[in-house]
């Protein structure tokens, strides 16, 4: 038999199929500066593309035994775009559910899944008709996660001033929402803790 690196993609193919891991090794050697441009150049990440990469090759040596590979490099090359889209769809899916918290830590009921849109709504059109300070104060802390003391700077107040602004804002945005609207988080709120 050939040495490992002279035998055709097809015939470490065939070995990998076997679990022959030298084939293993030398696909490996062979594919993966090739993998990472593919990953690379969509991801524009080294860490994330070196991963991906990395779970490419977990994934073949995984599957090896039931892989029916036509052309190795075709296979790879598809293997590393599924993997990054589904790494880009992934990371858009957890962005999301990063801004829906935020939203929900803003409106002071963390990690709780619901419908955040419809209560940064609520929330957004409420905190417009304070008056102009207790607005600025309120959507820079609560919406914007800026620190208290971050926010008396910004607007040239005192710290104190900001506290007072602040808890005028939430003061008037309680008192606005409701009882309807109240009930309804509220329900939201215990069908989310008993889902825990």
């Amino acid at each position: 038999m050939l040495p490992i690196h002279l035998l055709s993609n097809n015939e470490l193919a065939l070995l990998l199929k076997q679990g022959d891991d030298s084939a293993f090794t030398e696909i490996y050697n062979r594919y993966w500066n090739k993998l990472y441009f593919i990953a690379y150049k969509l991801l524009k990440d080294t860490y994330i593309a070196e991963e991906i990469v990395q779970e490419v090759f977990l994934a073949l040596w995984k599957k090896r035994e039931t892989l029916s590979i036509n052309s190795l490099t075709q296979y790879l090359a598809a293997m590393t775009r599924y993997a990054v889209y589904h790494h880009l769809a992934k990371d858009k899916q957890n962005q999301e559910q990063e801004n829906a918290l935020g939203i929900l830590n803003a409106a002071g009921i963390s990690e709780i899944d619901i419908d955040n849109k419809i209560l940064l709504e609520i929330i957004l059109k409420l905190s417009n008709k304070l008056p102009e300070k207790c607005r600025l104060v309120f959507q820079y802390n609560k919406l914007q996660d800026k620190s208290l003391a971050d926010v008396a700077e910004q607007l040239n107040i005192s710290q104190k001033t900001a506290e007072g602004h602040l808890t005028k804002a939430l003061r008037l945005i309680r008192t606005n929402l409701g009882s309807s609207v109240s009930e309804f988080l509220m329900f939201l709120i215990s069908i989310a803790i008993l889902k825990r």
